[in-house]
């Protein structure tokens, strides 16, 4: 079935086509005969339907959307004999929807339960012999919707993990305030699909809007600040050439070349100190979610761009940069317990419903229905190792035993998780360091995870001795491994990777000392990192 699927469409998702498995040849016709029995009655359906979600006060784009993922909607598509993917691709560009609507999930399943409230009198009415029948067709729809669903959601929340991790990456590797404005710049620009973006900064003594950076590059413009432009530049807005929204364009010449514009201020502490506008060459619909997502980066991009301009100034304001970079470390830390919660709360616990659907649906079906059990076998055990993954990635994001037992708990978790994936023998040497505050923990941790990384990928080591203790106020790490060793120096210039980089970065903001000595030949090859940590009083 798979292959079949993937001949038709090359573009199809992996996700798409496991919902798409599902529809056995025998529920195809089933869901065919359905879909001609449902389609003169869809237009009342829908009608009915919409009446529902508006008493029970959905927004006219959520319902709008709620009403392609109907069991009527699918009649619609069916009926004029294209394939079921139609129906789960259209279910999922509306999941994706739903999910940037700020609607949560149990929303969903609220309104699909009306849906079905208004679809079971009607089909005992008109098939009251075979309603058994369909309401098992119904079910495995049902099941097939709420799959991809799932799966549009994260889409969604993966999309505006890896947008920020982008960002903070861009954070680290900007050399200047010019590098760093460009940067977030395109970086937003692709993150919206815009066609141009543009940057703007408020002039020190607020007289001009100064462009700082474009995408594509620009020529350099000075808008002079009108009265009440400031006003009108510190509100987000969707705007779209008409007469309200005159002016509010900097670049003036975006009236005639973009019919759909989008403006977001960047604001500290109710002050706006600059703007961002992205620009569309065809009408762009503004969903609330993206404009959270836009909200926090521009948020984000002025914190960087302050960051980066006390960074310039290191000689006068070191301790005042330090402290900067010990916030950023501790909004890093937010951000994956976030991400994290955000994985187990909803996508996790979605997961588990799958799982146990699956499982409920395995145990009701008949002895001599084996082809399906199997099918459905295959799907929940893919569901278990899913679990497992996902159970993984939120573990490296924000380790629960860290925070509840300590760094020693913690480090002898990673290392036995590392084992497990790795042939390599590793000795652990903990001394009595007493109470560590948690920043020192935290930031530890990381730096230890960040050497297994390194090991794994690059090293080809099979012995590997880590040292951790205190004496005098100070934090003493050490990670050597027999491996093949590399070019200290080649690896700490280069651009595109940061692993060692951001390691000796992150040790030098905390004003520690950080070492790396490594050899690629004769018996004595391998690398040993040293690392230094003050702790605070």
């Amino acid at each position: 079935m798979r292959s079949s699927i993937s001949a038709q469409n090359p573009q199809v998702s992996p996700e798409l086509a496991d919902a798409a498995d599902v529809l056995s040849d025998q529920l195809r016709v089933h869901l065919h005969r359905l879909a001609a029995l449902l389609e003169p009655h869809t237009e009342k359906l829908e009608r009915r339907f919409l009446n529902r979600l508006r008493a029970l006060e959905f927004q006219p784009k959520q319902r709008a959307a709620l009403a392609h993922i109907t069991p009527g909607a699918a009649a619609r598509i069916l009926v004029h004999g294209r394939p079921p993917l139609k129906f789960i691709e259209q279910v999922e560009y509306n999941g994706r929807r739903l999910a940037k609507l700020n609607l949560p999930p149990s929303a969903i399943l609220e309104a699909l339960q009306e849906y079905d409230k208004l679809l079971s009198p009607m089909l005992e009415d008109l098939i009251p012999n075979e309603h058994a029948n369909f309401n098992w067709v119904r079910e495995q729809l049902h099941f097939c919707v709420i799959l991809t669903l799932n799966n549009a959601y994260y889409q969604v929340r993966e999309a505006e993990t890896q947008a920020f991790y982008e960002l903070f990456r861009i954070e680290l590797e900007s050399r200047n305030l010019e590098e760093l404005l460009r940067r977030f710049l395109e970086s937003l620009t692709h993150v919206c699909g815009a066609d141009a973006g543009r940057l703007y900064m408020l002039s020190e003594n607020s007289s001009a809007w100064e462009l700082r950076a474009g995408a594509p590059k620009s020529a350099q413009l000075t808008v002079p600040n009108r009265p009440g432009l400031i006003k009108k530049l510190s509100k987000p807005r969707h705007l779209n050439g008409d007469a309200a929204t005159s002016g509010v364009l900097l670049d003036e010449s975006w009236h005639n070349r973009f019919q759909s514009c989008w403006s977001i201020p960047l604001a500290v502490n109710g002050r706006t100190a600059g703007v961002m506008q992205f620009g569309f060459a065809k009408p762009y619909e503004w969903l609330p979610r993206e404009q959270e997502l836009l909200a926090a980066a521009a948020e984000r991009c002025l914190m960087a761009a302050e960051k980066a301009r006390l960074m310039e100034d290191l000689a006068r304001r070191e301790e005042q940069v330090r402290r900067l970079a010990e916030h950023m470390l501790h909004v890093e830390e937010i951000e994956r317990r976030r991400i994290s919660r955000e994985l187990h709360d909803e996508a996790g616990q979605s997961l588990l419903c799958i799982r146990l659907q699956i499982e409920l649906i395995e145990q009701s079906l008949p002895e001599h229905e084996g082809e399906w059990r199997a099918k459905l076998c295959e799907a929940r055990d893919l569901t278990e190792r899913t679990i497992l993954e996902m159970r993984r990635l939120i573990s490296a994001l924000s380790p629960a035993v860290l925070e509840q037992l300590g760094l020693g708990a913690a480090l002898r978790q990673l290392v036995n998780r590392f084992q497990r994936l790795n042939p390599c023998r590793i000795r652990l040497q903990l001394s009595k360091m007493g109470q560590l505050p948690q920043q020192i923990e935290v930031i530890s941790y990381r730096l230890i995870q960040e050497c297994f990384n390194n090991i794994g990928k690059h090293a080809a080591a099979s012995h590997v001795n880590i040292s951790l203790s205190t004496a005098d106020g100070i934090l003493k790490l050490a990670v050597e491994d027999n491996g093949i060793g590399f070019n200290v120096e080649e690896a700490l210039q280069k651009r595109e990777s940061f692993g060692m980089s951001g390691m000796r970065e992150r040790v030098a903001l905390l004003g520690g000392r950080f070492q790396v000595e490594s050899r690629t030949e004769g018996s004595k090859r391998g690398t040993k990192i040293s690392i230094e940590l003050p702790i605070p009083r």
